[in-house]
């Protein structure tokens, strides 16, 4: 093991070269030079999604300044989660075929970091909740180039970096056989739900299927949390991952009077009616553990389904079909900017209706996928956490902390 005085706390901007991207503008959009950059829907932790890359102008000056070549880090400048500022990511492609916008931050490794060891700390500062103390919180919250370029950076040995990186590599090679397995199961669930809902030879417009449609309150203001009596609104972050998050939450803006008829209850189905990003707008979750006093934003949308025409859970499954998803997504409108469903749209949306009884079972076959996926999901998370011991035990112990 290292110790304390083995290490040398160095500004992460003096142990590698720190610049945040080239802002995206109108004029950008038309520019001669149409180049792909990546953005913060492209990068994951440790892992960039090229699934849906955007172009704009850049210069050959500005691809030489931009340009990302193997072994730069990304990390996300901007996020609604703050709990995701600084999500990270390694660039393993060729040197040159990307350019990044300012919503990521690079960090280009100097000659005595290596990338996995960087971004291992940066993982763990992320964890530590490093990134989050010093963002800047507004509706979005930002890391900053020039406060994550401030933070002491733990600089250690060639050949204590990689000792470190082997051990992290063996149980993320663990990890990564998991995650297959569970993509696997994903795959056939999918194709379980496309097979039968393309069996059904009835659809009707999703407003027949529903009792109301509805958009919550304005959810601008203070970011703080409700105190215990007080009303709170929900924020994006409680939907867009799929699954409700009760802490994504703000107090009621001053002067807008609470409407319990907007509080949120348990088994309500919310979807995301407005975004930044195109891959969020329609994202769908069902409320749960849901804390009292809570409303719903003017973001959002409530869909409540008439009990004989569908089950909460089929319309959940029906709008998150990709069937059904293609559809959603043809009826944006807005921008690269910001993408909104309008409610005329999503109430007119065609959607597969069996009856009553082949929902039912169309919910238990994909419940059976469920339950082997969620099995799976336990045993990556007690990976993680074997992972993450292992990392604290050869980082945290160490010594490895933010110094000011």
């Amino acid at each position: 093991m290292s110790t304390d005085a083995e290490i040398r706390w160095v500004p992460v901007r003096e142990v590698g070269e720190v610049r945040m991207g080239k802002q995206l503008s109108p004029s950008s959009r038309e520019a001669a030079g149409q180049h792909p950059y990546l953005r913060v829907a492209n990068v994951y932790e440790g892992r960039i999604d090229l699934s849906d890359v955007k172009t704009m102008g850049f210069s050959s000056a500005e691809r030489e300044v931009y340009g990302l070549r193997p072994g730069d880090i990304l990390l996300n400048e901007g996020q609604e989660n703050l709990r995701m500022v600084g999500r990270s990511a390694i660039y393993a492609g060729e040197p040159g075929v990307f350019c990044f916008q300012n919503t990521l931050i690079r960090f280009r490794p100097g000659s005595e970091v290596l990338p996995e060891y960087a971004q291992a700390v940066f993982v763990r500062w992320r964890a530590q909740g490093v990134f989050a103390s010093i963002a800047e919180k507004t509706s979005i919250s930002h890391l900053g180039g020039n406060r994550f370029g401030s933070l002491y950076f733990p600089l250690r040995s060639l050949s204590e970096q990689r000792r470190i990186i082997e051990v992290i590599d063996a149980v993320a090679a663990q990890e990564r056989a998991i995650e297959a397995s569970i993509a696997k199961h994903q795959v056939a669930r999918e194709a379980a739900a496309q097979q039968y809902l393309g069996a059904v030879g009835r659809e009707i417009l999703l407003e027949k299927a529903l009792v109301s449609l509805e958009v919550g309150v304005a959810s601008v203001g203070p970011e703080a949390i409700p105190a215990a009596g007080e009303w709170g609104v929900i924020r994006l972050g409680a939907v867009t991952s799929g699954k409700f998050d009760s802490t994504q939450t703000k107090r009621l803006p001053d002067g807008i009077k609470p409407r319990p008829e907007y509080e949120i209850r348990n088994e309500d189905i919310l979807m995301v009616r407005v975004n930044g990003s195109v891959d969020l707008v329609g994202s769908v979750c069902v409320a749960e553990n849901v804390p009292p006093r809570l409303m719903l934003s003017d973001l959002v949308f409530r869909l409540t389904p008439k009990a004989d025409v569908f089950t909460g859970r089929y319309l959940r499954e029906v709008l998150t079909a990709p069937l059904v998803r293609r559809r959603i997504v043809g009826r944006f409108r807005g921008t690269s900017g910001q993408f909104q469903l309008p409610k005329s749209e999503l109430r007119t949306l065609p959607v597969p209706s069996p009856g009553l009884e082949v929902q039912r079972e169309i919910c238990r076959v994909l419940d059976g996928f469920d339950v082997v996926i969620a099995r799976e999901a336990a045993e990556l998370v007690k990976t993680g956490r074997m992972k993450q011991a292992l990392v604290d035990k050869m980082l945290v112990a160490d010594g490895v902390t933010v110094q000011s």
